[in-house]
């Protein structure tokens, strides 16, 4: 690939990348948006982890097959649990990876 073809490219995926996040943002900042729609849009985090982390979790093989009792599923109940409780990323994160490693010791 020519070299200003290969720059072209890197700026336009760079704008496509940023127009989608600045208009809003743009328009937006200066209003106030309606309390139904803040606490839509504080939903969306949680909407997008769930669709990456739920078919990992209850499928496998390649191609997909329900599992619901999986290793993953078995440690990632009470991580969630342990998530809930304590509101701690972090807390989270140790949690989840130790009960993983230990259920590779025991299954």
């Amino acid at each position: 690939m020519e070299t200003n073809n290969f720059i072209l490219l890197i700026l336009g995926m760079g704008l496509v990348s940023f127009i989608p996040r600045w208009v809003p943002l743009f328009f937006l900042s200066k209003k106030q948006l309606p309390p139904l729609l803040i606490e839509w849009l504080e939903l969306i985090p949680v909407a997008i982890l769930s669709a990456l982390l739920i078919p990992g979790l209850v499928t496998s093989g390649s191609p997909r097959v329900f599992t619901p009792c999986s290793i993953e599923m078995l440690v990632a109940l009470p991580t969630f649990a342990f998530a809930w409780y304590t509101k701690s990323l972090g807390g989270t994160l140790v949690v989840g990876m130790l009960l993983y490693w230990g259920a590779g010791f025991v299954m």
